[in-house]
Formats: structure tokens, C-alpha cells, sequence
């Protein structure tokens, strides 16, 4: 456990594949050591519990703005929902949490960036327009779950006038 927990251990320079190449190496040595009866067990649980998180394991190392320890990632829950109450004046922050999803980690971090008006510049009016689109679908089904919850009869009254009104 001493030796993935040093793999895993965040650096400045490492990176995804050199984290993941030495965490493989690492495993494969486990399963060629570890051959007895009694180290079955042990083994099987290691490789499937490993394979369980394989594929957002190294996320941290390729993006600096990803927490790499479970502490930072408390801390940057703890700065988010104080910066959420700041501004709303409410303590629960669920809505705006399904409502904004990961854009609250990209708008903190693009934040404190030194050019991100000329980054910002630099994007393609067509690629904008895309992603606005799938950013205005995602929020139209929170505001029509919203709507609903609001009001449900109302809101199921609408959809059956809507839908007279294109069958007449």
C-alpha cells in the first residue's frame, strides 16, 4: 500500500500516463509475486478495486485547477458554498448546484486567470453558439422541473392546451 500511495502522491511535474504507467507496472509486479492460495484474495481485491477507479484515477495530474488530494477537494467545496451563501443568502446550495454543475469549477478558475478576456476572444462565434446551446437545453429541463414542482397542475394544464392546440 506504502508504494501506490507514493504513485499516487501528487507532483508539480507528473503526469496521468507516468502515474497510470507506474501504478500498471506496480500492479502486474503484485500479481507475479503474490501467487500462493492465501494471497488470492488479497490480489483479486487490489486489481478489482483498482479497476473500479481506473478511469478517473490520474484525472488530477493533467489538470491543475482538479484538486489532487481528498483535503483540497474539501477545501474547494467548503470556498464554493461560502461564495454560494455570499451571494444568494441561502445555506442550501442544491439547485445551484444542478443548475450550474461543472461551470462553477471552470468560472472560479478562469477567474483568476491573468488573460481570459483575450482566451475568451480567441473562441470561434460557431463553437460558442454550440455550446450555448447544450448549456440552454441542460438548463431548460431544470427550469421546467422547477416549473412543475411550482405548480404541477398548472404546469401539466400548459402541456395539454399545447398539445390540443397541434392537434387541432
Amino acid at each position: 500500500m506504502e508504494h501506490i500511495a507514493s504513485i499516487l502522491t501528487p507532483e508539480e511535474d507528473k503526469s496521468s500516463e507516468t502515474a497510470e504507467w507506474e501504478l500498471s507496472l506496480l500492479l502486474e509486479w503484485v500479481k507475479q509475486t503474490y501467487t500462493h492460495q492465501s494471497d488470492e484474495l488479497m490480489v483479486n481485491k487490489l486489481l478489482n478495486f483498482s479497476r473500479g477507479f481506473w478511469k478517473g484515477l490520474f484525472t488530477c495530474y493533467d489538470y491543475y485547477y482538479i484538486p489532487r488530494t481528498n483535503n483540497d477537494l474539501e477545501q474547494f467545496f467548503r470556498r464554493t458554498k461560502a461564495s454560494h451563501r455570499r451571494i444568494t443568502g441561502l445555506r442550501n446550495w442544491n439547485s445551484y448546484i444542478i443548475r450550474n454543475g461543472e461551470m462553477i469549477v471552470l468560472v472560479n478558475d478562469a477567474l483568476r486567470q491573468e488573460h481570459v478576456i483575450s482566451r475568451l476572444r480567441s473562441v470561434c462565434f460557431t463553437r460558442y453558439k454550440s455550446r450555448k446551446t447544450l448549456w440552454d437545453q441542460r438548463l431548460t429541463s431544470v427550469i421546467l422541473r422547477e416549473k412543475f414542482n411550482r405548480n404541477s397542475a398548472g404546469y401539466l394544464n400548459d402541456l395539454e392546451q399545447k398539445w390540443n392546440s397541434l392537434m387541432s
